[in-house]
């Protein structure tokens, strides 16, 4: 089951940047950063009320959110849901025909298990699954 919306994913530039509106002109709190070197990415998590804002930022000239920033500019890059079993969930939907980009969960930011649906099987929207807490093997 879906639980409810986790986070919406922002790929920037830079957040140095970013935080600067995010922070100063939206008045959204910085919650943490971190580097998730898996994914060459650096993140920071903002608050509002109900759902975080991840800002991703590449690490290096490679990897999805290099790729993607160069396809697409800056932009929401994903929205992930969070779930209570990632495995049972990705089984679920594999069962009825969505395609996958990770048949497994992975390590995701701030430890959580995520796994991403192809956004060929979702009208072209990258969804993210995440499940926090519970148990955090991969």
């Amino acid at each position: 089951m879906i639980e409810k919306v986790d986070h919406i994913g922002i790929a920037v530039y830079s957040i140095e940047s970013a935080l600067y509106v995010y922070e100063n002109l939206l008045g959204l709190t910085l919650i943490g950063e971190e580097i998730v070197e898996s994914q060459g990415v650096k993140v920071a998590f903002l608050e509002t009320s109900s759902v975080k804002i991840e800002l991703l930022e590449p690490l290096a000239q490679r990897g999805a959110i290099f790729s993607f920033l160069n396809k697409r500019g800056e932009g929401i890059h994903h929205i992930a849901f969070r779930v209570q079993n990632i495995r049972a969930k990705i089984r679920e939907l594999e069962s009825k025909g969505i395609k996958m980009i990770d048949n497994k969960p992975r390590i995701g930011a701030g430890g959580a298990l995520i796994a991403f649906l192809h956004p060929s099987s979702t009208h072209k929207v990258l969804i993210e699954l995440c499940e926090k807490g519970g148990d955090q093997r991969v």
